[in-house]
């Protein structure tokens, strides 16, 4: 296993790209997050044999934003079945918006994958739970469980927010809805997506649940078993196929490492046989991915080598 990349490294590194912190812009369509600090920038590495390393503001605390597709999507399949998920969410990448809402008006008029905004509201809709606190509640439980910290929750304000500007994502859902990949309440699956995409961590805790991924979904301290290992494999697939929306592909030719992305400004980066790594700058591109998080990965894959491809 790689273990070149120490703290001092990763000191040097994050100096090196910080100028880029002001080449984007912080996501000013969800008005909690416009006051984000583009000088705000941390990175985490969580080794698979346990030990961690980081560097920034590790305490910044960040929502996870479409992270949580990867989140939502192993607990529902954990929930449901493969059969039951793929049915209503596609597996195929997309090079439109995260947001478009062009695709599900072809047939057969469901999501294409789930990292796209519709496939994750369709997964949210399948996570158990009678109303939208008990499905967020399972979907908290389940992190606490990835990152052994019970400490984590959502951030009210944030979630509040994206609930009352989240327009678009009530007409995918009503969309979705008609054609029956949806099924319930509209508003109360647009409170459980919001409530999911607020959950707060900092980069350590989210590089841990990259560890455990990179594990085959087994915690490496405790060794339980926690996301069977052939859905960890899926959700790392989806994460190379769909994970930085539709940089996706550039990103695997850059890079190379199976990785998400939120508006937040965080990424989450799962490495076979190395380990999980989250980094963490709120300035984004027109893709809505970090500029320093894409630049600084690009920097450690190149350097020590770490593309899968």
């Amino acid at each position: 296993m790689i273990k070149d990349i120490t703290e001092s490294v990763l000191e040097e590194w994050l100096d090196n790209v910080r100028p880029y912190a002001y080449d984007g812009q912080v996501a000013n369509y969800i008005p909690a997050l416009s006051r984000s600090n583009p000088e705000d920038l941390a990175v985490a590495i969580h080794y698979l044999d346990g030990d961690a390393v980081e560097a920034g503001e590790t305490e910044v605390r960040f929502t996870l934003q479409s992270i949580s597709k990867v989140i939502s999507l192993a607990l529902a399949l954990m929930d449901n079945g493969e059969s039951y998920v793929f049915d209503r969410v596609g597996m195929e990448p997309t090079g439109d918006p995260f947001h478009s809402i062009y695709r599900l008006e072809q047939v057969p008029s469901k999501p294409l994958n789930p990292m796209i905004n519709a496939g994750a509201l369709a997964v949210t809709n399948m996570i158990h739970g009678d109303t939208p606190d008990e499905k967020v509640g399972r979907l908290l439980s389940f992190i606490h469980d990835l990152t052994d910290d019970h400490s984590i929750g959502y951030n009210e304000e944030v979630a509040t927010s994206e609930f009352e500007s989240a327009f678009l994502n009530r007409s995918l859902l009503f969309y979705m809805k008609q054609h029956q990949i949806v099924t319930g309440s509209v508003e109360e699956t647009l409170d459980a997506y919001t409530k999911q995409c607020a959950i707060e961590v900092n980069v350590c805790q989210l590089a841990r649940i990259g560890a455990l991924l990179a594990n085959g979904g087994k915690d490496i301290h405790s060794g339980r078993r926690i996301i069977p290992k052939h859905l960890a494999r899926i959700c790392k697939t989806f994460m190379v196929t769909c994970g930085m929306y539709d940089a996706s592909g550039s990103f695997a030719i850059k890079v190379g490492i199976p990785a998400k992305s939120g508006v937040s400004g965080s990424v989450l980066a799962s490495l076979n046989e190395f380990g999980g790594i989250a980094v963490y700058g709120p300035s984004l591109d027109e893709k809505g991915n970090s500029v320093v998080g894409l630049r600084l990965l690009e920097i450690l894959s190149n350097r020590y080598d770490l593309s899968i491809f």
